[in-house]
């Protein structure tokens, strides 16, 4: 029905028409079971506004009139009328209710979630663009707008920043869907609404560093100058001890032994009542080797000094290896923590608030050992920062499944111990986690459903979208049916950081913002040919200097 509305009763609504689509029939506690009419679905698919002519598709919403409150609900699946072929019925989830304006008509002050159920028997209307911008237009909260909500040409969708940081964030998607240019499309919009930020990204392929070369800082191992004393003793033991077993806990016990020793040498030791193995102070690496030899020597003849050995002969082998010199120079020795805090969580971030830490440089061996040292200084600088002015951090972790992986994958490891905690505790001190993933299904148990928002892009594996699904909320279930179907760089996104679950379009990046993930294009690479032994040349030097 079109044209001028009418309560029941017969009092006009002079506001916009409302499209009839069918009946509700039965009513639950999150969801309804409506009847539709396949001819009026089937004549609103010529209607000019996209909204309407999409109404009865499933992933599409309706409202429904509860008294003076309109709830929106959106369509999880559908089915034939067994006996009458033009009745449809269809299953729907809430997602929230906004009160209608007396003269108008119009959908205000939309809010999650139901308070006001329609009785059966209520009438279903098609959802039109001027629903959709008023129940998806941000409030006063800040925002960043990331993208045009699906079926609209012009409605925009926003994040909440607040809300999505204040309770960590998931950004998931298949390869080659668009996940590394909407990472960096949704933090350059953070980096424009808060140029005074703290940012820190762990990148493991380096891409990110071509995006943010104007407002961040970027690192890798020829400038990142990570002193390997800033490791705890977990850490330690992952880069220190090579054996397994029991050996390994004789091993660890010697280590810890002799790096107390080492870090007492330091004046700074003096200043502390009681030292102990985690302490970030500053020791000599041949001071350590030296302690193991010394204490080698101290055996009696029935006590195998073979692991003393090991552990000498491993920290001798990370000095002379030029590959960890980013890590375990010489020249690391002096007490720069402050320096190297400030300079890697942007403290103070002179209009440049995101450090870009490349690590595809790092030898794969200690690539989880390096992000765990990095992961844990954002976390213990919360903790010990908590009576000072509050600097929160926002930690992003791209191929979160290399790092946080499940048990079925990989068992304990420094990383994934610091990033499930700052998933459960990092909000309480200020610590947001943001994780960057093609495979859900692989990170550790748990750790998704910590994170308040989350934003999928297509997924192909069905073991991911189950995973997902598990995650999300109930009232996100239309939507999430949809996840298969999505277009390159677009997304669904639900929970705290939008106001309702949103199918949006992401918003164009200008290239110069995008990261260096483009996929090659082999039909054109292959048919340049030339300079081939010059490329190789070059190619064989920096194999053998080890990218030096």
């Amino acid at each position: 029905m079109s044209g001028p509305a009418t309560r029941t009763g017969g009092t006009p609504i002079h506001g916009p028409a409302l499209h009839h689509m069918g009946f509700v029939m039965d009513v639950s506690g999150s969801g309804s079971q409506l009847t539709f009419d396949a001819g009026i679905l089937s004549k609103l698919m010529s209607h000019p506004d996209p909204s309407i002519a999409m109404a009865g598709q499933v992933g599409s919403q309706i409202k429904i009139r509860a008294g003076n409150i309109w709830l929106l609900a959106t369509i999880r699946s559908q089915r034939m009328h067994e006996r009458d072929h033009g009745i449809i019925m269809a299953h729907v989830d809430f997602l929230g209710e906004g009160e209608e304006e007396r003269l108008t008509g119009k959908i205000s002050n939309f809010r999650r979630g139901v308070t006001h159920y329609p009785a059966p028997g209520s009438e279903v209307y098609a959802v039109s663009s001027a629903d959709m911008k008023q129940v998806y237009a941000a409030d006063a909260r800040a925002h960043v707008e990331i993208g045009t909500v699906f079926p609209t040409k012009d409605t925009r969708g926003a994040l909440y920043v607040d809300a999505m940081l204040g309770k960590h964030f998931a950004l998931l998607g298949s390869t080659g869907t668009g996940k590394s240019t909407s990472v960096a499309l949704i933090l350059h919009k953070i980096c424009d609404i808060a140029p005074e930020g703290h940012i820190v990204m762990i990148d493991p392929h380096g891409e990110y560093s071509a995006a943010f070369k104007h407002n961040g800082a970027l690192f890798d191992v020829n400038n990142l100058a990570m002193p390997y004393w800033m490791m705890n003793f977990a850490e330690h033991c992952e880069v220190f001890v090579t054996s397994t077993g029991d050996d390994r806990q004789i091993d660890s016990d010697i280590l810890a032994r002799c790096l107390l020793q080492a870090r007492a040498k330091n004046r700074l030791a003096e200043t502390i009542g009681k030292l102990t193995v985690d302490a970030p102070i500053p020791y000599l690496l041949s001071d350590l080797t030296n302690i193991i030899q010394n204490e080698m020597g101290k055996l009696d003849k029935a006590t195998s000094s073979a692991p003393f050995m090991r552990l000498k002969s491993k920290i001798d082998e990370l000095k002379a290896d030029p590959r960890y010199n980013f890590m375990f120079s010489g020249l690391l020795v002096g007490d720069t923590m402050a320096e190297f805090v400030g300079k890697l969580f942007r403290l103070p971030s002179h209009g440049k608030p995101i450090s870009i830490i490349d690590v595809s440089g790092v030898p794969s061996d200690i690539t989880s050992t390096v992000v765990a040292v990095l992961s844990r200084l954002v976390f213990d600088y919360a903790i010990w920062s908590r009576n000072e002015a509050r600097r929160p951090i926002l930690l992003v972790c791209e191929e979160a499944h290399r790092y946080i992986p499940s048990d079925r994958v990989s068992k304990d490891s420094a990383g994934r111990a610091i990033l499930e905690r700052i998933a459960k505790e990092g909000r309480k001190y200020g610590v947001s986690l943001g994780l960057i993933t093609q495979r859900p299904s692989d990170l550790a148990e748990g750790v998704l459903s910590q994170c308040g928002t989350i934003i999928s892009m297509r997924l192909n594996n069905e073991r991911d979208q189950a995973f997902v699904r598990a995650a999300m909320p109930e009232g996100a279930r239309g939507f999430l049916d949809a996840i298969p179907a999505l277009r390159n760089r677009e997304c669904i996104i639900c929970g705290e950081g939008v106001s309702i679950p949103i199918r949006v379009s992401l918003d164009h990046l200008e290239s110069e913002k995008r990261p260096a993930s483009e996929d090659p294009l082999f039909s054109q690479l292959w048919l340049e040919t030339g300079g081939e032994a010059e490329i190789l040349d070059r190619v064989v030097r920096r194999w053998r200097a080890q990218g030096r």
